[in-house]
């Protein structure tokens, strides 16, 4: 089995050490990972300048880029094979209901999905890092239940891990995404100089963690589990719009 390992928060990054690591064993690994952390850059692509690949001591290979940019010229010349899988993490971080429309996590394994190759993107639910050793143990333990059960093509998951030890999780639970409210307004400071920027604001508040959702699933200490899917066609609207453009 041939695995390509990405992430958003770098090449360096303790959550890409620990997948790496926790996936020895389960097959071929490369990885290739953004130069620095990428967190919020979704699905974008670099095209206003090239693209460096370098590699670092351990044999990661880094890009100057985001984490779309690493799987996709990964996947259309820098590899001479055809990953089985991609995984991308761990985060260092939540990437659930509307928060995965940003994450870079999520947009690397859905770069490898979008070749139709099945994908994973594993996140910690906080930031910090704490019981990275028990996400990571869980990260193998899905990755192995992929070689013995092979993903559809069309596959893509997305796994949030609750921030304890391993022996205080409550299972697996697949799971739809939840809901925020909006975020929280931009904060506004000034430069030296006198000129005014903003920060983008907080997430807003969970409106959504029924049972069934990723939010609800690691309230209760269950690693959640979501299939994704890129298709953005609203098909309730079509015969309203057809009927509206006529």
């Amino acid at each position: 089995m041939r695995i390509l390992v990405s992430n958003d928060d770098g090449y360096n990054a303790a959550g890409i050490e620990a997948l790496h690591q926790a996936l020895q064993g389960l097959g071929e690994l490369t990885v290739i990972a953004p130069e620095t952390n990428c967190s919020g850059a979704s699905n974008s692509l670099t095209l206003n300048r090239p693209l460096s690949v370098r590699q670092a001591a351990n044999g990661f290979y880094y890009v100057n880029g985001t984490p779309s940019d690493c799987v996709h010229v990964a996947l259309t010349g820098l590899l001479d094979f055809r990953p089985d899988l991609v995984v991308s993490g761990i985060n260092n971080g939540a990437n659930m209901g509307d928060d995965t429309l940003y994450s870079g996590t999520v947009a690397a394994a859905m770069e490898g999905h979008l070749f139709g190759i099945p994908a994973i993107a594993f996140s910690l639910i906080e930031r910090g890092w704490p019981h990275l050793d028990s996400a990571a143990r869980i990260a193998r333990e899905v990755v192995e239940r992929c070689r013995r059960q092979p993903l559809a093509p069309n596959t893509l998951l997305n796994v949030n891990i609750p921030a304890v030890p391993y022996d205080a999780l409550k299972g697996l639970r697949v799971t739809r995404l939840g809901k925020r409210h909006p975020s929280e307004p931009v904060i506004q400071s000034r430069t030296p100089y006198g000129e005014p920027v903003y920060w983008i604001g907080p997430v807003g508040r969970v409106s959504d963690s029924a049972d069934d959702t990723d939010f609800g699933a690691v309230e209760q200490l269950a690693v959640s589990v979501t299939p994704l899917r890129v298709d953005l066609t609203n098909y309730e609207q079509l015969a309203g719009i057809r009927a509206w453009a006529e």
